[in-house]
């Protein structure tokens, strides 16, 4: 059984930022992925453009150039993956953590594909892997997806985009400049306020022109092989479809920190416990870092506002570990 002093759960950018600082420090770790180098960048959509600009994105001051001001997914995955290979850190990649159990002064991390030992452990899972449910009849059927990756499969169909966040309004752009038919059915009352700036003026003229339809205060009830039905306030709505894509966000996976012994805030947000300062949970030696800290506001920490999550907590780390 290897034994490390720290293993980093997560590949993202904030476990590639917590690497960084432990390499620097000559401490031995080990990144742990379940999936590709950081895997929620590689599932976003082929030409999604990130709201941050390239600087905000940097990780350990290293210069991140890209063609224009806010970096699109291709550029953020080459940068990343620069960062990793020129610095020669240590991933474990397509490997799946099960379990984190402590033993008196270790922990004991057990994955898919071999057990390790640890001194000390950093999550940084993030919440892309896991889509909130519409829990109706028919979502499990072929024809719906919680991810939109690219246009092209849904030209000249009949395609419900679910929600009114940054991900369902590139997609239905997106799909309707191919040629597709697009149905955007939203829960609240209008697009969302957190859509990019400059995407949201073209959705909102889209909609009032009517090339995009528009469904506000609407709830889907069932999904079939050649429909797609939903209510408003108003009236029970049955519309042709082809194609559903439920865009409606993505959940961490709180289970796994429950399981592990982490407490949490007592409220909706299921927010677990940890010293601002320094990153540590109730449970000594395991530390948090990146969107994962927000439980189910998920919108509280980014790439950009979470990276200063690596330094705490080797700062923190600086007086407990003996170099390696």
């Amino acid at each position: 059984m290897t034994n490390f002093q720290v293993i980093i759960i997560g590949g993202g950018p904030i476990g590639i930022a917590c690497a960084l600082e432990c390499e620097k420090r000559g401490w031995h770790y080990t990144i742990i992925e379940k999936g590709a180098l950081t895997n929620s960048i590689y599932n976003y959509p082929l030409n999604m453009r990130f709201f941050s600009t390239s600087e905000k994105l940097e990780l350990d001051n290293i210069p991140f150039i890209s063609n224009q001001p806010k970096p699109n997914r291709d550029e953020a995955l080459e940068y990343y993956r620069r960062v990793v290979t020129s610095n020669n850190l240590k991933i474990k990649l397509f490997e799946t953590v099960e379990a984190v159990e402590k033993n008196q002064n270790k922990f004991v991390i057990t994955t898919d594909k071999n057990q390790y030992l640890s001194e000390k452990v950093i999550i940084a899972s993030g919440f892309y892997d896991l889509p909130k449910m519409l829990n109706v009849p028919g979502e499990n059927l072929p024809k719906v997806s919680h991810y939109f990756t690219e246009a092209h499969p849904y030209i000249l169909q009949k395609v419900a985009v679910i929600g009114a966040s940054n991900s369902s309004v590139d997609a239905a752009l997106e799909i309707w400049r191919k040629g597709g038919d697009v149905t955007m059915i939203v829960r609240g009352e209008a697009i969302g306020e957190r859509v990019k700036y400059w995407v949201r003026p073209d959705m909102v003229n889209r909609i009032a022109e009517g090339s995009i339809k528009a469904y506000f205060n609407a709830e889907v009830t069932t999904i079939d092989e050649k429909s797609i039905s939903f209510k408003t306030t108003e009236e029970e709505i049955t519309i042709e479809n082809d194609f559903v894509l439920a865009l409606t966000g993505y959940r961490p996976n709180l289970e796994f920190l429950k399981n592990i012994g982490i407490e949490f805030s007592n409220d909706n947000l299921e927010k677990p416990v940890y010293n601002q300062d320094t990153m540590e949970t109730n449970i000594k030696g395991l530390y948090l870092a990146g969107v994962i800290c927000g439980g189910q506001e998920t919108h509280k920490w980014f790439i950009e506002n979470s990276r200063v999550h690596a330094k705490l907590i080797a700062e923190h780390l600086d007086g407990i570990l003996i170099e390696g």
